[in-house]
């Protein structure tokens, strides 16, 4: 049978009530007590303490604490005014029996309202998530096809520089070869114009000098025919061969002058025990192509199935991938977006873990990566409805890339979630 506790002392001001309840030797167990706007009841095994008050009051804003053996109650009051008891006098049973009954039918049409709100909040809490994520992935796809649009246009005027450099070299060597054919063609035309002056009919002058210069002996003679046939005389052209030249075999397309012997021999002996590892570990690999035994082969190949929304296979393919070569943050990276999409958050988070380690030391090439990976776990954290876990992967994306104004917003998004569940809490 319960004690009813007939002892109690209070006062009042004009806004608020102030009642105390002695628990002489009640056990340290935790109390259960209901307020309403006109009905107050509190049960601490053995004690039983009910009450109709005189005038409504505030049970949102009301407090009780416990202490000392005493509870103390602070009621404040819907409108100012003096009581002029603590309970209401003179009401019969039944008019207690229904406001009762009316006090606790409100207390449930008032939980289930907080139920409903609270689904409601969640709801829009998992569209909001849904929806940064989505905006997050359409910024990195259009800034993926932006550098790409920019690379091509890099490479079109290159290529258009490379025509133009092309034909003015053309020109250039045709004005030289123009330029010696002229210089070749010039001495032969001398050459003709004075075998033409030459063998002119010669004047009576000349001829009469022709005459005295031949009555000499004729081996003295010297023809100027023969002369002029010795200096047209060309040589005979070059014979044809073939030149062979033998370089050394090299596994690297550079000369061996030009290249690290110490860094080539480390690299070709990184790649002789990754295939090593691969054909010893992963046997059941051997029906697999050479391709498909690559891990950037296996990775773009989660992408495409990931662009083309086939999520379960992205992860089959990272998975792979990641057996291969468990050193490669942007896997653990991909594979967090699926787990996304596909709701498996708690994988969400470890894969976005694992490729922050990766991602070490932190430097400027890796600074998009690492925001990725942080917003990622912090929208799975807030999808678990942790929003201070989630709060902090989006200020660290924050101290990463400052400028980002989504980032930012959705930061405080959270920030005013946190601030609302404390308040209703």
């Amino acid at each position: 049978m319960p004690v009813w506790l007939r002892e109690h002392s209070w006062r009042q001001t004009l806004s608020a009530v102030y009642l105390s309840l002695p628990l002489r030797g009640a056990r340290a167990t935790p109390a259960n007590i209901f307020c309403s706007e006109r009905y107050l009841k509190v049960s601490i095994p053995p004690f039983l303490f009910e009450a109709i008050l005189y005038a409504p009051i505030d049970d949102t804003n009301s407090t009780a604490k416990i202490g000392n053996g005493n509870i103390f109650f602070t009621l404040y009051k819907k409108e100012p005014a003096m009581w002029d008891s603590l309970t209401l006098a003179n009401a019969d049973k039944e008019k207690l029996q229904y406001l009762r009954e009316n006090a606790v039918l409100k207390a449930h049409e008032k939980a289930k309202e907080e139920t409903e709100a609270k689904k409601i909040t969640k709801q829009e809490h998992k569209k909001y998530a849904l929806e940064a994520t989505m905006k997050l992935e359409e910024e990195e796809r259009k800034r993926i096809e932006d550098l790409k649009e920019k690379e091509r246009q890099k490479v079109a005027k290159e290529l258009e520089l490379w025509k133009n450099q092309q034909k003015d070299g053309d020109k250039y060597k045709s004005i030289q070869k123009k330029g010696k054919l002229h210089q070749e063609t010039e001495p032969l035309k001398e050459r003709k114009s004075e075998k033409m002056n030459k063998t002119r009919i010669p004047n009576e002058g000349t001829s009469k000098a022709r005459l005295k210069s031949t009555k000499g002996p004729v081996h003295g003679s010297s023809s100027i025919f023969s002369e002029n046939l010795k200096e047209e005389q060309l040589p005979a052209p070059r014979a044809a061969a073939t030149i062979k030249v033998n370089f050394t075999p090299r596994v690297f397309p550079t000369a061996l002058r030009e290249s690290r012997v110490a860094e080539e021999e480390e690299w070709l002996h990184k790649q002789a025990e990754a295939r090593r590892i691969i054909n010893s570990d992963l046997s059941e690999l051997e029906d697999l192509k050479e391709e498909e035994k690559n891990p950037d082969w296996l990775k773009d190949k989660g992408n495409k199935m990931f662009a083309m929304g086939d999520y379960l296979g992205a992860v089959n393919a990272y998975n792979l991938a990641v057996r291969l070569n468990n050193k490669l943050p942007l896997l653990y990276l991909n594979r967090a977006a699926c787990h996304l999409k596909l709701r498996n958050l708690h994988k969400a988070i470890e894969d976005s873990s694992k490729a922050l380690e990766l991602l070490t030391p932190p430097v400027p090439d890796n600074e998009n990566a690492r925001v990725k990976a942080h917003v990622r776990r912090g929208t799975a954290f807030c999808q678990l409805e942790l929003y201070t876990e989630g709060l902090q992967d989006y200020e660290a994306a924050l101290k990463i890339d400052p400028r980002n104004k989504n980032i930012e917003k959705d930061a405080e998004k959270i920030r005013h979630l946190i601030q609302g569940t404390m308040q209703s809490s």
